[in-house]
């Protein structure tokens, strides 16, 4: 039994007889790092190459077509959308169809539309022919576009990955050329982050600029009518029929305004973005130089009701907390008003949902809270913050989400990290009713998209900027990817983020800084939260400190993560369980 093996990573001495710590921490060695695979967008090769998929993708529920009002002879204008398709959503209403919200035990307890969607109306008048409904995930719920019942959509970008939830369907119909732009609603990223998934242009208008009449809510105070195009021009001209005249137009001066933090959460570095970006308005009048900021600092700063949701932070830490507490916000937001909505119906059929909509489902109808007014003032204090930052020029620049798109059927899907991750940067405009709009950046050395926000109301004015520079700034990222870069002396502080805060835990526990070892090894976490090495390096820390039951959680998680390492943390998870019975509890001081 006796050894003299030591442990590399989170410090201490002795043999592994004498200090069974050291089985904790000796498992980084074999602890490995999941990389989701960069995948070159190739949608042409993709559709000939597809097969025993169906025709459409797997991205339509029902196929119809709603042809458009004949074309007024000249001298009348065209119709700004003439000859364009176009799907919704299986949230909107068609008259003489039944919405069926993602499932079927909706669609059965619910009766034909007698009215169809006003959005849907708007978009005919002008034009476009709507050619069906498209596949979601149940109730509005998810984030990876899987449906248990109606199948998972086919990924144009690689058919192994998710397209993203909750309007996959629409996605990935315009994302494989089957029609010319969709529309779904966006409540907590449920077009922006299909958008990323499948490498589309997106919009979310400002909350409440466009009915929602005739849609199936699941947050009323969230819900907006969104759009996906591949073409900025499209996506133009869908707004220009779907905004209101007065909401934005251009503004004689502009300025990009870039979210340094988020880039650096994303663990990918911005300075191709910012390079692209900068190039491309160069040739553009009317664009001051780009300004930097962390977005999250600020939010901590200016919006005081939300200091009840942050986390325990230091002041370095304090950003991250309040891009975390805005998420946190946002969803018991949605919680609470699909309660309101459809507790009674859930209570009553008793559907039949997919593991990971029964979770967010049960959530919402268990959901209760006494102070909910502080949800809305944190709504509102939010969108003044942003409107004083941006005012009526000012684009805010940041990524779409804050990880990438997952294989399919990834149990990772169930992790709390993952949705941590998708959230953590849509529920700024989500939350605050802001605009915005996604891009994909196509030959970035990571699958990235970029979100552009601004102020709400400035709707026109963002659709303007994006058709303006969209063009160049993919013309600029292509010149950006092609040029050789020196060789990387130092560790890159964004791309290896959570391997730097790893080994600043390691220096803390070594100098027996347990507290701070903790707090490097969960900051991490939050960045990487399926590397097994972390856990095990935190439970060493916990048991440290008397914080056995914490220990062991860890030990458990990592066992769930890394089965290589197995040996060792069945070993360690044991002899914790007995110092447990031994001490009769855990000192959480």
């Amino acid at each position: 039994m006796a050894s003299s093996s030591q442990s590399g990573g989170a410090g201490g001495g002795g043999t592994v007889a004498s200090n069974p710590r050291v089985w904790i921490v000796a498992s980084i060695a074999v602890a490995g790092v999941l990389v989701l695979a960069e995948v070159a967008r190739r949608r042409r090769r993709w559709l000939r190459g597809m097969s025993g998929t169906a025709p459409d993708a797997g991205s339509f529920c029902d196929r119809f077509e709603l042809h458009p009002p004949a074309q007024p002879p000249p001298p009348a204008a065209r119709h700004i959308l003439s000859g364009l398709t176009f799907a919704a959503s299986d949230n909107f209403e068609i008259e003489g169809y039944v919405a069926g919200f993602g499932n079927p035990d909706w669609k059965k307890t619910h009766e034909t539309a007698r009215h169809t969607a006003v959005a849907v109306t708007m978009l005919r008048k002008q034009g476009a022919t709507c050619v069906g409904r498209t596949i979601m995930d149940e109730l509005g719920f998810g984030v990876t576009g899987e449906n248990l019942h109606h199948g998972t959509p086919a990924n144009p970008v690689s058919s192994s990955l998710v397209p993203g939830g909750s309007c996959s369907g629409s996605a990935v119909a315009v994302a494989a050329q089957l029609i010319d732009f969709a529309i779904g609603t966006d409540t907590i990223g449920d077009v922006r982050i299909p958008a990323s998934f499948c490498g589309l242009l997106c919009f979310r208008p400002s909350y409440g600029v466009i009915s929602t009449l005739g849609t199936i809510a699941n947050s009323q105070s969230l819900d907006t009518i969104g759009w996906f195009a591949r073409d900025p021009c499209i996506l133009h001209r869908v707004g220009e029929v779907l905004l209101p005249a007065a909401v934005g137009g251009l503004k004689q001066t502009r300025q990009f305004v870039f979210a340094d933090d988020c880039f650096q959460l994303l663990k990918v570095s911005n300075q191709k973005t910012v390079h692209a970006i900068k190039n491309a308005v160069q040739a553009l009048r009317g664009y001051q130089p780009p300004k930097h900021i962390n977005i999250g600092q600020y939010i901590y700063s200016n919006v005081p009701s939300l200091k009840e949701f942050c986390e325990p932070a230091t002041k370095l830490e304090e950003g991250t907390s309040a891009l975390k507490a805005i998420s946190t916000v946002m969803l018991l937001l949605q919680r609470y008003e699909f309660k309101a909505n459809h507790e009674e119906w859930v209570n009553t059929v008793k559907p039949k949902l997919g593991l990971d909509i029964s979770t967010r489902v049960l959530q919402a109808v268990n959901f209760a809270r006494e102070n909910i007014k502080s949800l809305y003032a944190i709504r509102n204090e939010l969108r003044v913050a942003l409107k004083n930052l941006l005012k009526d020029t000012g684009i805010l620049v940041l990524p779409t989400t804050a990880g990438y798109p997952l294989k399919r059927n990834s149990k990772e899907r169930l992790s709390s990290g993952f949705e941590d991750r998708m959230y953590k940067f849509v529920g700024v405009a989500a939350l605050s009713g802001c605009c915005e709009v996604t891009i994909p950046m196509e030959n970035l050395d990571h699958h990235v998209s970029l979100s552009f926000v601004a102020a709400h109301g400035s709707d026109k004015f963002l659709l303007r900027n994006i058709l303006d520079t969209y063009s160049l700034i993919q013309d600029q990222v292509v010149l950006a990817s092609k040029l050789e870069t020196a060789p990387v002396t130092n560790v890159d502080v964004d791309v290896n983020a959570s391997e730097l805060l790893k080994e600043k835990g390691n220096s803390a526990f070594k100098r027996r800084q347990w507290i701070k070892a903790i707090e490097f090894y969960s900051e991490a976490i939050s960045l990487s939260d399926t590397n097994a090495t972390y856990y095990c390096n935190r439970a060493a820390a916990y048991l440290e400190l008397g914080r056995f039951k914490q220990a062991e959680a860890d030990c458990d998680r990592a066992l769930l993560l890394d089965r290589k390492i197995s040996g060792m943390l069945w070993h360690w998870s044991h002899r914790i369980k007995q110092l447990l019975q031994r001490k009769g509890g855990c000192r959480n001081s």
